[in-house]
């Protein structure tokens, strides 16, 4: 998608982003047929926090929560807990699902922005933890980050570089945002889910996706202090600069356009309808965007899964826990079509359509 950014300083001196769409985005779009998902797991922390929680604790408002965000829980860890903790569990279910041992896996790719450090990467620290010996490596999309580690990995399965390739996306969001900012903490929780990929039918797999990045947009949603650019100093701490920022009411409108505009494309180039869709996946931000899309499109309800007002934003995460749930639940069968959409902080998007 094109973007056009108009920058301004507001009082603290940060870029303020005004977002701008246009229709003249890639219009390209890939398949890749012959691979299948065979076992789902996911991994959500113990810790419940509510939206009452968040009231006694900050003060903030549980009916603005659940009105802006459609969100009446989300799952935090607790001390002594990080991302890899919660992708190695979600791997082992998935592996168990699959009546699958570490012998089995071959390779490891890992969608996150919240790694528990910025080396070893989370896939090291799942692999050693697991016994598997493999590659393993993360790609960092954010919340498109587990469309783009299946897109990945699935390239390793259809071409017989990998046999049976373990994909996770994870995150731990309540570590990156201030717990005091009403507008931004309250949507984001902890989850990682994942899933086995190895070869399958001629008509299993990516049907048609599409992976889209714009970078152009990447003030609307980032974290201004901690890389490489601005190492974190003193006065970054006192300003909270090492917290996720985000333009909410850009990001938004983004997201809704982006969104439609990508699912449209998809399903257009597959010669498909809303109607040949079992099961609407979409990356678990904001229930104000989901209907927005929903509404555009004229998904059904019961095609649409659901999971936020329980999960929050988890992220990576938050499409295989879905999907976990959703095999779970018996909304899933062999040879149905789902379509999958993350879309983030980037600005990144990634949407497919699947032959499960």
């Amino acid at each position: 998608m094109e973007v056009t950014l108009g920058m301004t300083l507001n009082s603290s001196s940060r870029p303020e982003a005004v977002l701008e769409t246009s229709s003249g985005w890639s219009r390209r779009t890939r398949s890749l047929l012959g691979v299948q998902v065979i076992a789902t797991g996911s991994c959500l922390p113990d810790n419940i926090i509510t939206n009452a929680d968040l009231q006694s604790r900050y003060g903030f408002d549980p009916e603005w929560i659940e009105q802006r965000t459609g969100i009446l829980a989300r799952r935090h860890v607790v001390p002594g807990q990080a991302t890899s903790d919660l992708c190695i569990e979600a791997a082992r279910r998935a592996m168990r699902n699959a009546h699958v041992s570490p012998r089995d896996i071959d390779l490891i790719v890992v969608g996150t922005f919240t790694p528990d450090y910025q080396c070893p990467t989370v896939a090291n620290m799942v692999q050693e933890a697991l016994g598997i010996d493999a590659p393993a490596m993360d790609v960092q999309a954010a919340c498109s980050g587990f469309v783009y580690a299946l897109s990945t990995a699935t390239q390793f399965v259809a071409t017989g570089n990998s046999k049976m390739a373990l994909v996770i996306g994870g995150d731990c969001n309540s570590r990156i945002v201030n717990p005091l900012e009403m507008k931004i903490a309250p949507l984001f929780g902890d989850g990682a889910g994942a899933v086995i990929v190895t070869k399958g039918d001629a008509h299993q797999g990516l049907m048609c996706y599409q992976l889209g990045s714009d970078g152009g947009g990447g003030p609307l949603l980032d974290r201004p202090a901690g890389g490489t650019r601005n190492p974190i100093t003193h006065a970054d701490l006192d300003a909270g600069r090492q917290y996720l920022q985000m333009d909410g009411r850009s990001v938004f409108k983004w997201a809704v356009r982006a969104v439609t505009d990508s699912i449209e494309l998809v399903l257009r180039k597959s010669g498909l309808s809303v109607h040949d869709v079992e099961l609407f996946v979409l990356h678990q931000a904001n229930i104000r965007i989901i209907n927005n899309v929903a509404e555009q499109l004229a998904i059904p309800p019961e095609k649409l899964f659901n999971n936020l007002q329980d999960y929050g934003n988890t992220s990576g995460g938050s499409i295989p826990i879905a999907l976990d749930e959703a095999v779970q639940a018996g909304r899933i069968d062999r040879g149905d079509t789902l379509l999958m959409c993350g879309f983030g902080a980037g600005l990144t998007w990634g949407t497919c359509l699947f032959r499960w």
